[in-house]
């Protein structure tokens, strides 16, 4: 029998399994390198060379993306839809979600609970009454279009996320406020917001995260290959019938992800700071 601090069953019970999950989540972004620096030699011949090792490294597949391509535009397109749509959804998303649940109005229940369900509305129904909608103001084609459409996804559930961060804050707090004669804007800007500093980054990851990856939007929206998505764009733009320029695509998808990689290392303590509320007693 191992007995709980035995070296052998730590090896079971913890580093194999972490090894395994380990394995499992960093492959992909392993292949997706691998084959983002392996010339096309080595890309379609795996009877003379190592499929999952590379030798000869070159940068071609990433300076065709950046230089024989629209790439650079596409993300900065990506980044500007993706900032400006997170920046829309959190202040909709805040007033909203203090209204709910600070104001506590006659209903505000069913309504924190028909935004919630709002969420659940699968995008593929939605995108044809948005199409009419966007072709009839004339922004079919431009990434404003996507500005204004991406907060109907993300704002339903930044609110119900900061729904449920905000009744972690004490209310004694602003009832305090309110007593000296403060009113609910500045308890909300002065009080409420500095403390949800966290659930807020915490939402905004979210709504990047989602922005940026979106894909049916972008494509139903967007028809030009200059104002395309990266998403859209990589896959619409690099494959040419039935050829597949997978280095390039490759290292498309490795350059679109570092973003999304940057934003959540630089506020991952606040991300999980959000998971344990705002104050504890």
């Amino acid at each position: 029998m191992m007995s709980w601090d035995s070296k052998t069953r730590r090896i079971i019970t913890i580093y194999l399994p972490l090894a395994v999950f380990v394995f499992i989540l960093l492959f992909p972004f392993y292949w997706m390198a691998l084959t983002a620096f392996k010339p096309n030699a080595e890309l379609l011949d795996y009877k003379t060379h190592n499929p999952f090792w590379i030798t000869s490294p070159t940068l071609d597949h990433i300076k065709h993306l950046l230089f024989n391509t629209a790439y650079p535009r596409w993300l900065w397109i990506t980044m500007l839809v993706a900032v400006a749509s997170t920046f829309l959804s959190l202040l909709a998303s805040t007033l909203a979600a203090y209204a709910i649940e600070r104001l506590r109005f006659k209903g505000s229940p069913y309504v924190g609970l028909g935004i919630y369900l709002a969420y659940l509305v699968p995008q593929s129904i939605l995108f044809i009454p948005l199409a009419t909608v966007i072709v009839q103001f004339g922004l079919f084609d431009s990434p404003l279009a996507l500005i204004l459409v991406f907060p109907t996804f993300l704002v339903p559930f930044c609110t119900w996320l900061l729904i449920g961060y905000f009744k972690s804050i004490p209310y004694e707090l602003e009832e305090c406020a309110l007593v000296d004669g403060a009113t609910r804007l500045q308890i909300l800007r002065k009080i409420t917001l500095p403390l949800a500093v966290p659930g807020l980054i915490s939402a905004g990851i979210f709504s990047f995260t989602l922005s940026w990856n979106e894909f049916i939007y972008s494509l139903a929206f967007i028809q030009s290959s200059a104002n395309k998505t990266v998403p859209v764009a990589i896959l619409t733009e690099l494959v040419s019938g039935d050829v597949y320029q997978w280095g390039a695509l490759m290292a498309g998808s490795l350059l679109g992800s570092l973003p999304v990689a940057l934003f959540y290392s630089l506020f991952v303590d606040y991300y999980v700071s959000s998971l344990t509320g705002a104050v504890k007693e």
